[in-house]
This record gives C-alpha cells, structure tokens and sequence, in this order.
C-alpha cells in the first residue's frame, strides 16, 4: 500500500520480534536532569515553609505579586472565578461534575462487611478514607480544571477529611478561575499556589498553610514526577502517568472517516504522544489515511504539527494485523492508555479485551466524552501500566482494614490447627496463644 501521507504503516506480518517489541515502547520523560535539580527545591520548601513556595512561584511560574501570605485561594478568589466564567462553562463543569460523581458513587465500596466463614468463625473488612491528601491540577500549557474534577470528586466521595488542591499560579499571581470552580463544585474548599516539585514538598513537608498529606494523587510535569520520585519515602502517590496514548481498533462495519477524525484527540496532546489505528484490512487502512489530512487541517497549526508527527513516527500510524485475533492480541500486549473500539458490534469485542486502562465502545463514543465528562476517571496509567494497574478512584482514596472474630465455638475448630500451623514454623509464642495455655486462662484454671 502506497503512504501518500507519510503516515508510519506497520504491517504485523513483515515484523521481527524485535520490531514487535519496539512498536510496544513509549516515549518516556527522562528525569536525570530534574532528579539532579529537584533536591535543592525540596530542601527549600521543607525548611522555608510558604517563603519558599513564593519565590518559586515567582521564579518558574512568573506568576507577579506572590507571597507568602497570597498562598492560599481566598473565598473572594471563589467568587470572583464564578464572576469571570461564562455561564455555559459553569454549567459544563456542573454538568461534568455530576457525572462524574455518580459514577465514583457507584465505585465507592462497602463502609464495612463480616461474615461467618466456619461455625464461630467471623471474618471482613472496614473501609476507611484517607486523610489528608493532595490532589495535583497541572496547568503548563493551559489549565486542566478536568483534572481538578478527576481527582477532587473521587476523593469527596471516599470521605476524605481534608483534601487540598495544589495548582501553579498563573502570571497574575492567580489560580485559574475554571480550577477554582471545579474545586468549589467537588467541595474542596482549600486550594493552594503551588506547582511542579515544590507542590510535591509541600504536601510531603507540611508549610505554614499546606497541610502534611498521606498521599497526593494527579498528573504533573517532569519536575513534579521526579519529586515524587525522591520523596515516595515521605508521601504516598500512584504510579506516575506518561505522555498521552491511544489505540482504535477498527472493523469494516464502520466509516473509516471516524477513526481517522478520533486518533487525533490524543496524539494532538503533543509529539511525545502515542497513537495506533489496528486493523487487519488493507481496504480500511488506505481510507483512514486518505481521510486524516482533512482532519488535520481542523486542527490548529500546534495540533496539527504534534498529531503529524506521532503518526509519522515509530509511536504512531497504522498498524495491519493478519486476522482479527492477531489485532487484539497486538492491543492487549500495547495495553493502551485509551482504547476505542469502532465496530457496529463494539460490545462483541470487550469480553477478548483483558489489557487497557479504558476502553469506549461504538461509534458515537469519542474518547473526548470521557477526558471531559462522561464518568470515568481520566487519569489513566501509562506505558503498559494497564497490565497491572487501574484507573484512578474512590478506592486510591480509601484503605481496607481486616476483621477477625472467632467465638469459643470457632476456636474449637481453628485453634488446633492454628498451633500445627506454628509449631511447624517454630514460633512458641504463636503456639502457645492457641494452646490448652489460652483454654485454662479463659475457664479461670
């Protein structure tokens, strides 16, 4: 097949192994240069507290006017973000919001369970929130008040006592209206100017106004992914999210326009991105790429330049399986970030698909519903991570603590195996608890 386009085309049948492998690989940060800068930063912020914050603020973010006493987000800072929203925005993030909630409703787990396992025999588990927590909102190239929502509502769900926001001010000294509103719609009331590593020391350290968090979940830049790093001793975060990736696997039940319209949405996110079309039809393949120019003249010169360049690369384009079962073995080894399955028959997919960190089914579901507002939560694991890995939720917010509860009827039946169990691996003490030692203290003896 002719590439009139020069869009990479990656036939599975012409692949070595070893191409096979490195169509699986992903452009990752590297982070030497930020794990040699990052320490000076954190050693900053943990001995100077919010002066430090400031300066940094002012230093990497431009942001005019800040200080140490303009940290925090105050509630005419609340009002005024409503103020400067247009209300069709509002009510998007209204309406985001409340999808977003209840499906992390439907997510959020038992308070508590027990059940009688043997006669006498009780066991379970309580399920509690964690607290208090960061939750990160980059901002870089724009503002991202998705995130805010993404990372806020799951945590209010799961009951968290204190959550905060941490967010890089903008140039005026200010947070993002659009983030502050979110905030204020997930019912997070305390938000913090603080981007990049020195957020990460802040919620890790405790300043004057941040609070010393368990945990702080969220994507961030390079500098906020290597303090991370440095600090997993100090506070707890999930598995940090690479640049943005795609896969659609496509069938002939469909327009071949819509996979050539949908592949943008994450390559434009920037060249660093990944982005595959999998199909085992030369026919469907030659009209996807006949139509991606035109949708690529939709975009702006930037979007276009970032979505050209991943599909003319070695992380982008398309990818001809031999067979249908070849395409989704190919998906389940790529385990991709956002998989869309455009088939008329979507649903008769999903039961093979065991590897991917979301997936949209049909042709009506762009992956753009679910960054925004459709429910599921868009922070999403990376770089094959969905192999092992699940999207972030209610339950990143909340621990399971175990319950066990035996009667003297249970105890008559587990006792004596118990003590088997430890004098087989030559603990006494273990023994002894459950031995004829136990029975004679209980009976008064």
């Amino acid at each position: 097949m002719q590439n009139s386009h020069s869009f990479s085309v990656f036939r599975l049948s012409d692949i070595s192994d070893e191409g096979y492998s490195s169509l699986l690989k992903r452009t990752e940060d590297k982070l030497d240069y930020f794990l040699q800068h990052v320490p000076e930063i954190i050693d900053s912020v943990r001995l100077e507290g919010d002066k430090a914050l400031a300066r940094f603020g002012i230093q990497f973010d431009k942001a005019k006017a800040l200080t140490e006493k303009t940290i925090l987000a105050t509630k005419r800072d609340f009002n005024n973000a409503f103020d400067q929203l247009a209300p069709e925005i509002i009510e998007t993030l209204e309406y985001a919001a409340d999808n977003i909630r209840s499906f992390h409703e439907y997510q959020k787990p038992k308070k508590e369970w027990q059940v009688e396992i043997r006669p006498g025999v009780y066991v379970g588990e309580k399920t509690v929130p964690i607290s208090p927590v960061a939750l990160y909102s980059p901002r870089g190239k724009g503002s991202f008040p998705s995130v805010t929502l993404m990372t806020s509502i799951p945590a209010m769900v799961a009951g968290v006592s204190e959550p905060i926001i941490l967010t890089p001010p903008g140039r005026d000294g200010l947070i993002d209206p659009a983030t502050l509103v979110a905030a204020k719609l997930a019912g997070v009331e305390l938000v913090a100017k603080a981007g990049g590593a020195q957020a990460v020391a802040a919620a890790a350290y405790g300043t004057e106004t941040i609070p010393k968090c368990l945990k702080i979940e969220g994507p961030g830049s390079p500098w906020f992914v290597a303090a991370k790093q440095i600090l997993s001793s100090q506070i707890s975060s999930r598995l940090p999210a690479g640049p943005s990736e795609v896969m659609i696997l496509v069938d002939d039940t469909i327009d071949p326009a819509l996979a050539a319209l949908d592949i943008l949405i994450e390559c434009e996110h920037g060249s660093d991105s990944s982005g595959f079309i999998v199909t085992w039809s030369e026919q469907i393949a030659e009209k996807i790429i006949e139509k991606i120019p035109y949708y690529l003249s939709k975009l702006s010169e930037e979007r276009a330049n970032y979505a050209s360049t991943v599909l003319s690369g070695s992380q982008g384009g398309i990818v001809i399986a031999q067979s249908k079962s070849q395409a989704i073995k190919f998906v389940n080894d790529f385990a991709p970030e956002h998989l869309q399955i455009l088939s008329e028959e979507a649903e008769g997919y999903l039961p093979f698909i065991l590897n991917a960190s979301e997936i949209m089914l049909g042709t009506y579901s762009a992956g753009s519903l679910a960054n925004y507002l459709l429910g599921p939560n868009c922070v999403l694991p990376t770089s094959g991570a969905a192999k092992t890995h699940s999207p972030l939720g209610v339950m990143d917010f909340m621990k399971t603590i175990s319950i066990g509860k035996v009667t003297s009827l249970g105890f008559e039946e587990v006792a004596p195996k118990t003590e088997i169990f430890a004098k087989y691996e030559g603990f006494d003490a273990h023994a002894n608890a459950v031995s004829a030692l136990r029975v004679e203290v209980l009976e008064g003896k």
